[in-house]
C-alpha cells in the first residue's frame, strides 16, 4: 500500500493534469465520489465529467490528515486550493477538503468532496448550461 502522502500527491497530480488513467488507478473498481456539484457518482463516471468541464486546474496543497473511521478504515483528508477554470477559461476557484476512505489495499473506495459552492455553482451552471446536482 503506498503511503498516504504519495496517494495525495498522485491524486493532486492527476487532478491538475486531468490524467484520467492515473486518477482511476487510485480508486477501487466500485468507488463512489460524492460531489456538491455532480452528486454521488461512480469514480469512473465522475472524473470524465469533471475533466470535460475543466480547461485548467491549478492546485495549492494546504494540509493532509490521516486517521481511521468508526469501522477502522483508513481515512485521508486533504485540504487544498483549487483554482478551477471552466471550459471557456472562466475562473471558479475554491478551497476544498477531500476526504478519502480507503479500502484495505490502499485504494480509495469513497471520496467526499467538501466546499462552499455559493460562488462556484452559478458559474458552473452558466458554463455548462445545465443545473448542478442538489440534494
Amino acid at each position: 500500500m503506498p503511503g498516504t502522502q504519495d496517494l495525495v500527491a498522485t491524486y493532486l497530480r492527476a487532478l491538475g493534469s486531468s490524467d484520467l488513467d492515473l486518477m482511476l488507478s487510485l480508486f477501487s473498481q466500485d468507488a463512489v465520489v460524492n460531489s456538491p456539484l455532480y452528486g454521488p457518482l461512480p469514480a469512473d463516471e465522475f472524473f470524465p465529467g469533471l475533466f470535460a468541464d475543466t480547461s485548467q486546474a491549478n492546485l495549492t496543497p494546504r494540509a493532509t490528515m490521516t486517521g481511521t473511521d468508526g469501522d477502522g478504515a483508513t481515512v485521508v483528508s486533504f485540504w487544498f486550493h483549487f483554482d478551477w477554470r471552466l471550459p471557456s477559461g472562466a475562473a471558479a476557484p475554491f478551497d476544498v477538503c477531500d476526504i478519502a476512505r480507503l479500502a484495505d489495499d490502499g485504494q480509495i473506495r469513497e471520496l467526499n468532496i467538501i466546499y462552499d459552492t455559493v460562488d462556484v455553482r452559478p458559474a458552473f451552471e452558466a458554463e455548462v448550461g445545465r443545473a448542478s446536482w442538489r440534494p
